[in-house]
């Protein structure tokens, strides 16, 4: 095989963590593709898998010539599409990444209405709460709701996203309205892992920063059970305003100490690809930022 069929083989066993099912989506018999990942192997003086008898697991070496190769494998097609006139037409897979609950709430559905306006494209989501990466895990397009540090990835802010201290009426009128941060020593909170270092909450008055140790018998690794605590009148939590806002519209929750909340978090559409950017990533990024600036929860 040749460089580029070896890399093709070397992706399917990868992506597929076995030879067999690498073997059956090529079309391949189970030797050859054996044969052709041995051989790179080879010829680079790098062992690319761990093989035993039951997994294959990528090395470290290996975990980075799978991105470049992803990389390499996704301009060529790209290259062959310009050639042949097919660059306008966007078609092909885009792995989209985003924070789980706003993935759920606000990306999947223009995911959605994005495979009606455009019949060839494919959808991969990879909804996570964590920090992806965008190469080394093939993600083609991200939202990210945070500040980006500077990269090479292209970035297009589309809005901002209020961190919100909440609580619900029936908690607030048992134990009374915080009317400073410093009152939550005297309440319930429920700390959202996610949102909070050390158990402790940050807050702005002015330029003046300062920060507020809580009192939480409730730590939790995730905001739905964070939302789930607060509306149930088990104490004060602080999350992101589009995780309330149904609630906050139903009058389940209300915001409180408004005047001390921090600047609102950023939110982009990421991508990875730089110089001419491929039809159907550029569909996706386009289609995405236009409807999210849409977005009630999102503020320009």
């Amino acid at each position: 095989m040749d460089r580029l069929q070896t890399m093709t083989v070397f992706v399917a066993v990868a992506e597929e963590a076995g030879f067999a099912p690498a073997a059956r989506r090529l079309g391949l018999s189970p030797p050859s593709v054996t044969r052709a990942v041995s051989e790179l192997e080879e010829r680079l003086g790098a062992r690319l898998l761990h093989r035993t008898t039951r997994t294959v697991r990528l090395t470290e070496s290996g975990e980075r010539y799978l991105a470049d190769c992803r990389r390499i494998l996704t301009e060529i097609e790209e290259a062959d599409r310009h050639a042949a006139g097919l660059h306008a037409a966007p078609q092909g897979m885009v792995m989209v990444s985003a924070p789980a609950l706003f993935g759920r709430m606000h990306v999947a559905p223009i995911l959605l209405d994005l495979l009606d306006q455009y019949p060839g494209i494919s959808f991969n989501t990879l909804f996570v709460d964590r920090i992806v990466h965008l190469v080394e895990e093939g993600v083609d397009v991200a939202i990210r709701l945070a500040e980006l540090p500077d990269s090479s990835f292209s970035a297009i802010r589309v809005g901002s996203m209020r961190r919100v201290i909440c609580a619900s009426p029936d908690y607030l009128a048992a134990h009374g309205n915080p009317q400073h941060p410093r009152d939550l020593a005297k309440h319930e909170t429920i700390n959202s892992s996610h949102m909070a270092l050390g158990g402790e909450w940050s807050f702005q008055q002015g330029e003046k920063r300062f920060t507020v140790k809580l009192r939480s018998r409730l730590t939790v690794n995730n905001a739905d059970t964070a939302i789930t605590g607060a509306v149930a009148g088990r104490g004060i939590t602080r999350v992101l305003h589009y995780m309330v806002a149904r609630q906050l519209e139903a009058g389940q929750l209300k915001i409180i100490l408004g005047n001390y909340e921090l600047p609102a978090v950023p939110v982009h559409v990421l991508h990875k690809e730089a110089g001419q950017t491929s039809a159907r990533v550029r569909a996706v990024v386009d289609f995405l930022a236009e409807r999210l600036r849409k977005e009630p929860v999102l503020k320009l």
